[in-house]
């Protein structure tokens, strides 16, 4: 289902109430409140910035940055479920988001449903992971009912990941990674808050159809946009290297390498049938999502 699919048309805002969107600014919260809004459900969107929230029919803006815990209690008193979109990748991240799960919390929401990482664990090879994890910890312990969305990579970034040459580079190795399109988490999450007390307590693995290989992406991006694009399998040393040009700070480049070791350990290959369950559609393909926007981010 796309934004502007008919379907939408069948979600209503359980028991009338307004429903929360955070990340209204971005893709998969910004899909989120499209659906919303084509449905008719009304929505309240928590953002940092209004002047950049879509004007959508149905919706009030409020401005409430994550670590504002006060801005976030005011603007969630009322509401009803609570779609906590990660905030952006920063080193405060994780306090940012317990400062919003407290300020929830306080505000009396009845539901949050957030969006998390495939495999979050205190010990994921993939660094950011930790920090969904301690976010999820947090969650649990603050007596909140609450949905998970484990997200694997998403599919419409893998475009991106080629260089210039065409040339995509980490140390992957023959590892295999289920890459899940965006707008199947946006459908997903949707589900979810149109029925929250059914997916109460309920952690989903999102994920495309199939794992592949990065030279099987490769091979996938090739045919799909006509461009030729190949796989490069880095040592760690090579890949730290290779990002070092970038002048991003330490935390971030490990971010970037356990990317590719994440995919080389195993730890995001798994197909899960969570997308189909919660949607009613089949997950994406990489193929189908590239040929149908190649020049999507």
């Amino acid at each position: 289902m796309t934004q502007d699919s008919d379907d939408s048309k069948g979600t209503h805002a359980p028991d009338g109430t307004t429903i929360a969107v955070t990340g209204a600014t971005g893709y998969i919260g910004g899909g989120v409140a499209r659906r919303l809004a084509a449905a008719g459900v009304p929505q309240r969107l928590l953002v940092r910035d209004p002047g950049r929230a879509p004007r959508l029919p149905g919706a009030s803006v409020a401005r409430a940055p994550f670590g504002d815990r006060a801005a976030v209690r005011e603007a969630l008193r009322g509401a009803g479920p609570v779609l906590m979109v990660s905030a952006s990748e920063t080193p405060d991240r994780v306090e940012q988001h317990r400062a919003f799960v407290d300020a929830a919390a306080e505000a009396g929401v009845p539901h949050l449903v957030y969006v998390s990482f495939y495999g979050a664990a205190p010990d994921a090879t993939f660094t950011l992971a930790r920090d969904h994890w301690a976010t999820e910890e947090h969650i649990r312990a603050s007596g909140l009912a609450f949905t998970f969305l484990r997200d694997n990579l998403y599919a419409d970034f893998l475009p991106a990941m080629a260089g210039d040459d065409g040339v995509i580079r980490g140390p992957a190795g023959r590892g295999r990674v289920a890459v899940v399109a965006r707008d199947d988490v946006a459908d997903a999450a949707v589900a979810v808050l149109a029925d929250p007390d059914e997916h109460a307590g309920r952690t989903y693995d999102l994920t495309g159809p199939e794992a592949l290989t990065l030279d099987e992406v490769a091979a996938v991006l090739s045919e799909a946009t006509g461009r030729p694009v190949a796989y490069h399998d880095e040592t760690v040393e090579e890949a730290y290297r290779s990002r070092a040009s970038y002048g991003a700070p330490d935390w971030q480049v490990d971010a970037w390498v356990s990317t590719y070791t994440a995919i080389r350990a195993g730890e995001l290959a798994g197909v899960s049938g969570d997308v189909p369950r919660l949607t009613g559609h089949p997950a994406t393909a990489l193929a189908d999502l590239v040929r149908r926007s190649p020049a999507q981010p």
